[in-house]
């Protein structure tokens, strides 16, 4: 925007009105955004357990707790049986060593009065191999049961995925619902801002409370874009992408129907005449557009420089003209003589 012809304090006290229109935006933004935040906790906090068969499922889940506890007292006692295992099978297999020694030596000797201690040793040993045989068997049996202990849990666990799973299909289908509605909730209170910032953005932004009237407008944006739009239910795209055809078209429309009504109604201003639309322009708005170099009749580009061109080319209005007092040439729209101060 050009500041030609703004006062020097106004332009202070302008950009002091825009520090308040953001700052009463950033206010309301703040404000909405804790509401809008708290708009989840009106909602279940679901979870898997919500939605599982309790009925079917308990039981399975008891019957796990019970097989953990009885594996966990078949993996002590095999630790147990196993070292009893061990223990008796070096006792034999020692035993075995010393009978054979012993057997080694009777044969060189060839004493017959060893028989009898011959039939005693040997029972001995016989005796020893039934108690390793015995370890070995209750180790066989504990192993038997933690493999059906092992494989009935294996059972359980699949019956319990199963029953997890369809409640995990459930509370999946909970979430989007959950989601849908939150954002109904967001759509209920954004959609009424938007909509009356449409309506101040219309009626009331150039009023004497237009600080007050963009901040709001900015917060209702900004409740828009950010707490709005990310939150739109995805269902592989097509909400977003319709929504975003459906905001286009709807902008679309307006920007064509706007500039219609600015091209019909720029065609029925340059009809009239060309003093009447000088005298209908505001000082500043001219002033704004005179120094952007366009004509503030028609908008269309002009060369100022060429102090042979006082009037627009297009439109036919008068761009300068000549001081009564001096005969200085000067902008048409000025209020005054830049040369001697006489009011044009």
């Amino acid at each position: 925007m050009s500041n030609k012809g703004v006062r020097l304090s106004e332009k202070w006290f302008n950009r002091a009105l825009w520090a308040v229109a953001i700052i009463f935006a950033w206010f309301l933004t703040g404000l909405g955004k804790s509401i809008i935040g708290d708009l989840p906790r009106v909602e279940t906090d679901y979870t898997i357990e919500h939605f599982v068969n309790h009925a079917r499922i308990d039981p399975l889940r008891t019957e796990l707790k019970a097989l953990a506890k009885q594996r966990q007292a078949l993996d002590d006692q095999l630790e147990q049986a196993s070292l009893q295992l061990t223990t008796r099978q070096r006792d034999y297999h020692a035993a075995r060593n010393t009978f054979d020694n012993w057997v080694a030596t009777r044969d060189v000797t060839k004493l017959v009065a060893q028989d009898d201690e011959l039939v005693s040793r040997t029972q001995t040993l016989d005796t020893l191999k039934v108690r390793e045989r015995s370890a070995e068997k209750a180790v066989e049996t504990l192993q038997q049961k933690q493999t059906d202990a092992s494989q009935r849990e294996v059972a359980l666990r699949q019956q319990v995925t199963v029953l997890e799973e369809a409640a995990r299909k459930q509370l999946d289908t909970a979430y989007q619902q959950q989601e849908t509605r939150v954002f109904l909730y967001r759509l209920l209170l954004t959609l009424p801002l938007l909509a009356l910032a449409a309506w101040l953005f219309a009626r009331k932004r150039k009023s004497q409370y237009w600080p007050f009237v963009w901040g709001f407008i900015i917060f209702a944006v900004m409740a828009f874009f950010v707490e709005l739009v990310p939150y739109l239910p995805d269902y592989g795209g097509y909400v977003r992408y319709l929504v975003g055809i459906v905001l286009t078209v709807v902008g679309g429309r307006y920007a064509i129907i706007a500039l219609q009504h600015y091209l019909e109604q720029q065609k029925l201003a340059e009809s009239q005449p060309e003093f009447q639309r000088r005298e209908e322009l505001k000082y500043d708005t001219a002033l704004e557009r005179l120094g952007k170099n366009i004509c503030p009749g028609c908008e269309r580009p002009v060369d100022l420089k060429n102090e042979q061109n006082d009037f627009c080319m297009h439109c036919g209005i008068c761009l300068h003209n000549y001081c009564a007092g001096c005969n200085a040439r000067k902008n048409a729209f000025a209020k005054f003589c830049h040369k001697c101060g006489t009011v044009a």
